[in-house]
């Protein structure tokens, strides 16, 4: 998670330059010609992970702490003056309803990534006792073994593997200023000790990004290589099983070099081996940072361009060529992303942002990342599911469709068009099968021809700024009982229409194509 403070000297600089509004309006456009899509002969591209689609809960839904303040708490008609005015206290948080087991187990199975900027810093009280009313020095948060405990029992109840990170900050430090595992060995015997296990862990949140206390000032990537050294060898002895991942940069798709460079990571010495090679990327910073109209921020009237849906595809392509060179094989996961840094946009909720959030998951399945993780699962504006009350958020649809149709082999639909992008996987379950996902997002009709009879799923919404999402025109919401709602297809052949701005997935399950197992 990027903290505020970290950014502070970056964004005033760039906003004293330049802070024109560059607004790309979303034109009008004339339909165009029906677009022909021969399912059973698109060729195979690339694998993703079965659990692709994957979350983040942040470290301090277990602990408590600091949050982004939300928008209707802030400071009305001017930007932030200090950044304490966008931050303010968040209580634990308790996963463990039947409410969010349920919304959470239609995305199953995932991975869910327990971290953040919270972790850094974390005193993990391995004791049934009280814990101390004071957090010790050296740690700003204190995790007991029943929160603990109880994060490990949810992602067990939703066929959640968990990755999560160590604490790094002065209380783990030695005299020379090296990490130990000091909390992190009684952090893994007591999981150990109770039956659980991790999938897999990153040292820390965000190297690149350091923050004292959580990160020491002035943390180069040689003192990353040498702490990295000293984990691994614990970690071989401690939890053999467990699978690295690093470095794990906070990278930013505004032109701006947050920190260290990646590449000094993995090349410095003792070389960095990691098993996973992860990042975090943030395509913009949220309107708390940096006005919606600034080379930094993101207006809703530029949210449909070409140029903010491709902004995630350089640091793919970058992580990918730092992968090849330095850890041959091994998958890319993208371990923190979403709409904008400072805890996301203010229309992040709504309909406009499920553009982006299909888009992103299939542009980036398709070039070449194994899993992605959307910060957040549960949270405020950035969450798919609002921590306050609980309701899904726009985005939380598609992701539901996605998790139910779209299988692990990508296949190559061809280019997209500016304003319809079509994407396509194997049907999950269906041998033979095909799904593709269509985004129109224009204000006219568009449409795709298919051979073979179809079911179709139309997320449309009453307007793009809504938080409601109409399913083949109908509301969908979760009952009284907490169940999801039902989620129909309508059945089509021959010509399909794509709604003006529509999420449409489409599931061929007779499609023959021999890529998937026809």
């Amino acid at each position: 998670m990027f903290h505020a403070r970290k950014l502070c000297g970056t964004i005033c600089a760039i906003l004293a330059l330049a802070c024109e509004p560059g607004i790309v309006p979303v034109h009008a456009e004339e339909p165009t010609q029906v677009r022909a899509i021969d399912v059973s002969r698109l060729p195979f591209v690339r694998q993703t992970d079965e659990r692709f689609q994957s979350y983040q809960i942040g470290f301090s839904h277990l602990t408590g702490g600091e949050t982004w303040k939300a928008y209707d708490a802030m400071p009305k008609g001017r930007q932030a003056a200090d950044f304490a005015e966008v931050r303010e206290a968040r209580a634990a948080a308790n996963l463990n309803t039947r409410r969010m087991r349920n919304l959470t187990k239609a995305l199953a199975p995932l991975y869910i990534r327990y971290s953040g900027t919270t972790a850094n810093s974390v005193y993990f009280h391995n004791s049934d006792s009280p814990p101390p009313a004071k957090v010790p020095e050296g740690f700003t948060v204190l995790l007991t073994r029943e929160r603990w405990k109880e994060a490990l029992r949810f992602a067990r109840s939703v066929d959640a593997k968990v990755l999560t990170s160590f604490a790094n900050s002065a209380g783990v430090r030695d005299d020379n200023h090296a990490w130990t595992p000091k909390m992190a060995q009684e952090w893994m015997a007591y999981t150990r000790s109770i039956g659980s296990r991790i999938y897999a862990a990153e040292l820390f949140n965000e190297p690149n990004a350091p923050e004292p206390p959580r990160i020491p000032k002035g943390f180069s990537a040689d003192d990353y290589a040498r702490d990295y050294a000293a984990y691994r060898a614990f970690m071989a002895k401690a939890a053999p099983g467990v699978r690295l991942a690093g470095p794990g940069n906070a990278m930013l798709g505004i032109g701006v070099t947050l920190g260290t460079p990646p590449e000094q990571y993995a090349a410095a010495a003792p070389r960095p081996q990691w098993d996973i090679v992860s990042y975090h990327f943030y395509p913009a910073l949220a309107q708390r940072c940096a006005p919606a109209t600034s080379p930094l921020g993101m207006s809703a009237d530029r949210a449909l361009s070409e140029e903010w849906l491709a902004r995630p595809d350089a640091e793919l392509a970058r992580f990918k060529a730092l992968r090849d060179q330095y850890a041959p094989g091994a998958p890319i996961w993208l371990t923190e992303t979403g709409g904008a840094a400072c805890g996301g946009l203010i229309w992040q909720p709504t309909f406009l942002d499920a553009f982006r959030y299909a888009d992103t998951h299939a542009r980036l399945a398709r070039g070449g990342l194994d899993a992605m993780f959307t910060h957040a699962l549960i949270s405020g504006s950035n969450g798919i599911i609002d921590e306050k009350t609980l309701e899904p958020n726009a985005s939380y649809w598609p992701a539901v469709l996605w998790r139910r149709l779209i299988g692990q082999r990508v296949l190559d639909a061809g280019p997209n068009q500016a304003g319809l992008h079509i994407y396509a996987h194997c049907l999950r379950g269906s041998r033979g099968g095909v799904a593709l996902l269509a985004l129109n997002m224009k204000d006219g009709a568009d449409a795709v021809s298919i051979k073979g009879r179809a079911r179709v799923y139309a997320l449309t919404a009453p307007g793009l700024e809504s938080k409601a999402v109409l399913l083949n025109g109908r509301l969908l919401t979760v009952g009284k009982d907490d169940r999801m709602p039902p989620m129909a297809p309508r059945a089509e052949s021959g010509r399909i229409e794509l709604a003006p701005y529509s999420v449409t997935y489409i599931a061929i399950p007779q499609a023959n194509n021999a890529a998937c197992g026809a």
